[in-house]
């Protein structure tokens, strides 16, 4: 069985035991917290409407960061350069149940 949760402004696919970054949240570490359900898939079985009570149950690992990312800017014959570094912040947490 997996299921297809909002975490934050995106959608992640998740399956119990699975170990996945959403955005970061201000949540301390071995806390639970619980996800909306979009869609659920149980072999054959897909649901997608009526998921109001559902839940996926994740438990927070710690904070990660992402890649660094290098902006540049450039202006030809003027003298202009910038030079900037962007690392989004992320949650790590394990899927521990999916309820539908």
């Amino acid at each position: 069985m997996y299921a297809i949760v909002r975490a934050g402004a995106k959608q992640e696919k998740v399956a119990v035991g699975d170990v996945i970054r959403i955005d970061r949240v201000q949540t301390p570490v071995g806390e639970t917290l619980t996800l909306p359900v979009l869609m659920a898939v149980d072999g054959d079985s897909v649901t997608s409407s009526g998921l109001d009570k559902a839940a996926v149950t994740v438990e927070v690992l710690g904070d990660t960061k992402g890649p660094k990312i290098v902006i540049q800017k450039f202006k030809n014959k003027t003298g202009y350069k910038r030079r900037m570094g962007h690392r989004q912040k992320y949650t790590q947490v394990r899927v521990t149940d999916i309820s539908v």
